[in-house]
């Protein structure tokens, strides 16, 4: 079984067929799923959608909307972690983090935000799944000043330096579409080279598709049929031969990687270990 650690399906672009991209996961091998939430506005809905379909899901303001979010919006987030403090499929608080790749952002409220929600983490003994965008040394100061109970940075791609103080803080670093592309040096030297336990899957669904899914802003507009291939959409299906990259990477066979990826996925998010084989119960 490959486990997603990073999947928006709640996204806009799954409006259509969610309910298909989620066969099709399961088709593909993909038997679960972690679900972040981006802002208050869809912390319901990524609970909800982890029920119907036997997920997981994480709670958080991301930092790319914290220039809309209210600081009410934190207890918000406090009042929704202690109200689901003991539901299973809460396994982290997320997504979280800082972004100094996206102009125009006031990075001290999102330094506020972030510290706001690694004490939130801490307080209620969850990981955290981390957005990490030409941040990494300040979400490291960050951890050293707030530590949680480890997590996953996603979507990493820092230096093989940052790459080890995350891992020396207990926390795991996700490798997904970006690795595929050969041009991605840094992030295939890191996928190849970090201890085995370091690493875990993820698709960032809908985005950061593999190159065989990519499409150029000109060959979007050209496209005609299914909007995802005119959108060139990620979906969790994907990770399976997303997966193959790193098998290929790191000498593994396919069944290595989904083993030693699933235990380090239980490891970064210790209540999935407990999730039994998905099951599609609402409650």
């Amino acid at each position: 079984m490959w486990i997603d650690t990073h999947c928006h399906l709640d996204a806009a672009e799954f409006d259509a067929d969610r309910d298909a991209v989620v066969a099709r996961a399961r088709a593909a091998g993909v038997g679960q799923l972690v679900l972040p939430a981006v802002a208050r506005q869809n912390f319901d809905t990524v609970r909800a959608l982890a029920h119907q379909h036997g997920l997981a899901y994480a709670l958080g303001i991301h930092p790319l909307c914290t220039g809309r979010a209210d600081l009410s919006d934190l207890d918000h987030l406090r009042a929704a972690l202690q109200a689901y403090r003991h539901d299973p499929r809460l396994v982290a608080v997320g997504e979280i983090g800082l972004d100094h790749f996206v102009p125009g952002l006031d990075r001290s409220r999102q330094q506020q935000f972030y510290l706001a929600q690694l004490k939130l983490a801490r307080d209620f003994g969850l990981p955290v799944l981390l957005h990490v965008r030409r941040s990494a040394d300040a979400l490291l100061a960050g951890l050293r000043r707030v530590p949680v109970a480890g997590g996953i940075a996603h979507a990493f791609n820092g230096s093989a330096q940052q790459a080890g103080q995350f891992v020396a803080l207990g926390l795991r670093l996700g490798f997904g579409g970006a690795m595929t592309f050969e041009r991605a040096l840094q992030i295939r030297s890191l996928a190849a080279s970090l201890p085995a336990t370091a690493l875990v899957l993820e698709t960032d669904a809908p985005d950061i598709p593999p190159h065989w899914l990519y499409r150029t802003a000109a060959q979007r507009a050209a496209a005609t049929g299914e909007p995802s291939a005119q959108q060139g959409r990620n979906e969790p299906a994907e990770l399976p031969r997303i997966a193959q990259t790193l098998a290929s990477l790191r000498g593994w066979t396919e069944g290595e990687t989904a083993q030693q990826t699933r235990a380090n996925a239980h490891l970064a998010l210790p209540r999935l270990a407990a999730l039994a084989a998905p099951a599609a119960v609402v409650t």
